[in-house]
């Protein structure tokens, strides 16, 4: 097939990368005349361009932009496409962005593969990075079925694990376990350099070994994506920091209480309920 990128930063160019290698003829496009060049002479793409236009040759189009530059993306992309051509995306929110672009384009497929690292750009792009990731696609009961097929069966050549589910059902499941954890990465970083005592602050610097790199690494990652995932999953996440924010205050009172039972019962149970999220069957 011939496959457009829109956007070929760490998930684009990642994706050009594995499609290209399935045999894939993959039309890129990026608003850096660099990236352009960059991504041809690595073999990333097989031709690419900062105008829209190039995608008039492609059969499937992802949008890989960021949130914001989605519908300025779509205003200019869609009057070069065929009305068969496939759209779909990888935003890690799906309701708004079906909500604004399916009316505006039948052939629309909303996808989200939950991949990524702390880097960005064409050069943070790998072979392998959506290997045995989910690959959520949120069709909605207009979608056809030609379009559905097309994407799936493109998300499952990445040795992706693909799963359907609703537009809202999604972002209202990525606040819990992607965008709430990012700000409460955040807020634990921020946190610790609250502290007032500059000798105590530089010392837990010194110390902070794999408990707090773990915790912390998804609050230190692309300002822009964070402000994104908040901007436009707003109550979704919004619910989520209050949810978390009625456990954190219970485990405050807990140990206020010094009412050790009730905190080791509390950590015993989410010492089992981990599995679930992190290992699943």
């Amino acid at each position: 097939m011939k496959i457009g990128i829109v956007g070929l930063g760490l998930i684009g160019g990642s994706l050009a990368i594995d499609w290209r290698s399935l045999g894939h003829t993959i039309l890129g496009v990026s608003r850096r005349p660099s990236t352009c060049e960059a991504a041809i002479a690595r073999g990333i793409v097989d031709q690419a361009s900062c105008d829209l236009a190039l995608m008039a040759e492609a059969e499937v189009v992802v949008l890989c932009t960021p949130l914001g530059a989605f519908l300025p993306a779509v205003d200019q992309l869609l009057p070069h496409l065929s009305p068969e051509t496939i759209v779909t995306d990888v935003g890690s929110v799906k309701g708004w962005v079906v909500e604004a672009i399916a009316p505006r384009w039948e052939n629309f497929v909303g996808g989200h593969p939950m991949a990524g690292t702390a880097e960005s750009g064409l050069d943070a792009a790998l072979t392998g990075l959506f290997q045995n990731c989910i690959y959520a696609i949120t069709p909605t009961a207009q979608t056809p079925n030609r379009a559905v097929e097309v994407v799936t069966q493109l998300a499952r050549s990445l040795q992706a694990q693909v799963y359907q589910c609703d537009p809202q059902d999604h972002d209202r499941a990525v606040a819990w376990i992607s965008h709430l954890p990012v700000m409460v990465s955040a807020s634990l970083i921020a946190s610790c350099m609250d502290e007032e005592s500059a000798t105590v602050r530089s010392l837990a610097q010194t110390l902070a070994s794999s408990g707090f790199r773990d915790t912390s690494r998804v609050g230190g990652g692309n300002p822009e994506l964070g402000v994104m995932m908040a901007r436009y999953n707003q109550a979704a996440v919004v619910r989520s920091l209050q949810g978390y924010r009625q456990q954190l205050d219970a485990i405050l009172q807990t140990i206020e209480t010094s009412d050790w039972d009730s905190l080791e019962t509390l950590l015993g149970q989410t010492q089992s309920d981990r599995p679930a999220f992190v290992d699943p069957v």
